[in-house]
């Protein structure tokens, strides 16, 4: 019998002042309308005594979370990987050479009816 191995997900992702690249072992369609479910995020392994600020950044903000939920608007790609890497952070305005932050889209609203 072969091993069977699981997979892993890299996902690149923006909020209002930063850019993500993290890796899950699970991404699936939230049942919240709009939402992408991110579960299982995986951080790379490290020699204790090599520290990665990046990654010590990431298991700061998401070492306790077990399920987040990010608009799908804010995910700039999801690939299949076969091992998970080092997590990154970025700052948007360092990123893209913009310091104004990008506002999130909304769905257009139908007219109002009266």
């Amino acid at each position: 019998m072969t091993k069977r191995t699981k997979t892993i997900y890299r996902i690149f992702f923006a909020t209002r002042d930063k850019a993500y690249e993290i890796y899950a072992r699970k991404v699936t369609q939230s049942d919240l309308y709009g939402f992408i479910e991110i579960e299982e995020i995986v951080f790379g392994e490290k020699s204790a005594i090599v520290v990665d600020p990046s990654e010590e950044s990431l298991k700061n903000e998401f070492g306790n979370v077990q399920r987040m939920l990010v608009p799908f608007h804010a995910i700039t790609r999801i690939d299949t990987v076969e091992k998970e890497g080092s997590g990154k952070v970025f700052s948007i305005s360092a990123h893209s050479g913009s310091s104004q932050a990008q506002e999130p889209l909304m769905p257009p609203q139908g007219p109002k009816k009266t």
